[in-house]
């Protein structure tokens, strides 16, 4: 009797693994390599520099790079020369602007007057950014984002130098996290 439950349990088993495989093969889902394009041909990829209205030098080679380094470590597609790609990957910064999140009061004694008024401990930096990812040579968008946008909070310090620090490494997340949704937007498209 033992010996006939057990037999059971194994068919049992091996018929939902069955079962499972058409299931899941049935539905449309395939398994494919990491970092191939989904829905699109994509042979060769362009990233030029990001153009950026913000006084602030040196921020579109760091998100550029950023950009760059998100598809080299996960993609399959090569990166090359605008000229040489099959897709070029269009960006321009449309928006740069830090508000202040939050305050501290301090109070000062001047000319026998006690003052009190509000330093602003950290500010929020919002970039906006406007990106698409072309085909060279017919011109034919394959997706158009205006509006792309992220923030990160800095914290503001009596050192400038700290304070601007603080502020390049804001940006610096701010990058990776558009440049994870530039990737996922031109390689895992559903």
């Amino acid at each position: 009797m033992a010996l006939f439950s057990r037999r059971f349990c194994l068919l049992c088993l091996a018929g939902m693994v069955l079962v499972s495989c058409f299931l899941i093969g049935a539905c449309g889902y395939q398994f494919r390599a990491t970092g191939e394009p989904v829905g699109i041909e994509l042979e060769s990829l362009a990233i030029p520099l990001v153009s950026s209205p913000s006084s602030d030098r040196g921020f579109e080679a760091v998100f550029t790079r950023i950009v760059r380094e998100e598809f080299i470590s996960r993609g399959r597609v090569p990166l090359v020369a605008s000229e040489n790609a099959q897709a070029v990957l269009q960006g321009r910064i449309t928006d740069i602007r830090t508000y202040p999140v939050s305050f501290k009061s301090q109070e000062q004694t001047v000319g026998g007057t006690v003052t009190t008024y509000s330093v602003t401990r950290s500010r929020e930096l919002r970039v906006t950014l406007d990106m698409q990812l072309v085909y060279r040579e017919s011109g034919k968008v394959v997706w158009h984002e205006k509006d792309m946008e992220e923030r990160a909070t800095f914290a503001m310090d009596t050192d400038p130098l700290t304070t601007q620090y603080n502020q390049q490494k804001a940006l610096e997340r701010i990058a990776l996290r558009m440049a994870q949704r530039i990737y996922l937007k031109t390689m895992e498209r559903f």
